[in-house]
């Protein structure tokens, strides 16, 4: 019984409360309740009876689901065996599969920057053997080049930034040499140009490249999107501008339409104090064009659940409980997206926003019932 009242009380607070706040007042909200002596535990159990995955076995690597990607990852951090990385970027083919290549060298590349972090001079040392014994890999290759863009870009401010980002410019010329159909080292380039201050022209050259070869590909263009807002080198009009004619040219089973929902997000103000931002034409919008595009995709696309991520955090600001939960059942488990990354502390801002979906809805069905 005396569950079942601080679980009721919970509720009311999520679903009462809530609701009448905005942004950072509405996390703090729960935040409170979590803290309370039983509101952890209560909402974990909330959290818990609608099949989702504890905190503590949430995988922060990787968006969704790719169980041969994390087994070759684990090799390499355990016995510092490359191998395995090698034969996957082999057999997912650049050409046939190149999203899912993206992704899996965007994600080889991510753990040895986090393996070097970690331990500095020795993490991430089975991408310098990869390297050393089999120069011509063009796996080994495409991995690198990101490895550098992704290492130089979490210090902008370091003397060798520029330096890196050359060196990296250097490795993609020599992966799109080993592997002439591949897209990936291209839009590692893309990075290259963003971090290095090219200008229009030279981007837009390099970006006409991507697309002759990729039209549709969608990691190219959030890779694109980045190089035109407003914190790099265009503004918000130009990433608008850029993310509607994708996603307004995009045939039916591309995710482009869920384009501006990222442009939309890269733009929202820090602090916010417009009573219904989330509810507003431009946000109902973005948001509509993304559950358009994930309704339509493949369901193995491996791009969709970044897509999936993302409405989550719209649909859960907005108030849309019910459609937010309805995307965290998708892609439940992995929280390796924009937005969490974004975060000091992914982990906890998945945690809150899931937990805030999930209470809400649990409020919202007690009120029409």
């Amino acid at each position: 019984m005396e569950f079942l009242v601080i679980l009721l009380a919970l509720v009311i607070v999520a679903g009462v409360v809530v609701p009448r706040l905005r942004g950072r007042r509405r996390e703090r909200a729960l935040e409170e309740a979590l803290r309370s002596p039983d509101g952890g535990h209560v909402v974990a159990e909330l959290v818990t009876e609608h099949g989702f995955v504890p905190a503590d076995r949430l995988d922060l690597r990787l968006p969704g689901p790719d169980p041969d990607l994390l087994a070759a990852v684990e090799e390499a951090r355990r016995t510092q065996d490359w191998k395995p990385a090698a034969a996957l970027l082999a057999r997912s083919g650049a050409a046939d599969e190149p999203e899912r290549h993206w992704q899996r060298v965007q994600t080889l590349a991510g753990a040895a920057v986090r393996e070097l972090a970690e331990q500095p001079g020795t993490g991430g040392m089975w991408l310098r053997h990869w390297r050393v014994v089999a120069p011509e890999d063009a796996g080994g290759a495409a991995v690198q080049a990101e490895f550098l863009v992704q290492q130089a870009l979490r210090d902008p401010s370091s003397q060798d930034y520029r330096m890196i980002l050359e060196e990296a410019r250097t490795v993609c010329a020599e992966a799109a040499r080993l592997a002439p159909d591949d897209v990936v080292p291209l839009i590692t380039e893309l990075g290259v140009a963003r971090g290095l201050g090219a200008n229009e022209a030279e981007f837009q050259s390099l970006w006409e490249r991507v697309v002759a070869r990729a039209p549709q590909h969608m990691g190219a263009h959030l890779v694109a999107l980045r190089y035109w807002s407003a914190a790099w080198h265009g503004s918000q009009r130009q990433a608008d501008t850029f993310a509607e004619r994708a996603a307004a040219g995009a045939p039916q089973g591309s995710l482009l339409p869920a384009l501006p929902l990222f442009a939309v997000h890269d733009h929202l103000p820090d602090v916010n104090l417009v009573r219904g931002l989330y509810e507003s034409v431009v946000v109902r919008q973005a948001i509509e064009g993304a559950q358009y595009a994930v309704a339509h995709a493949p369901e193995n696309h491996p791009v969709l659940p970044h897509v999936r991520h993302l409405l989550v955090w719209f649909l859960v600001n907005a108030e849309r409980y019910g459609e937010a939960v309805e995307q965290l059942r998708r892609v439940d488990g992995h929280i390796g997206a924009v937005p969490w990354t974004h975060e000091k502390d992914p982990l906890a801002a998945y945690t809150t926003y899931r937990a805030l979906a999930v209470a809400g809805w649990e409020a919202e069905r007690r009120n029409s019932a």
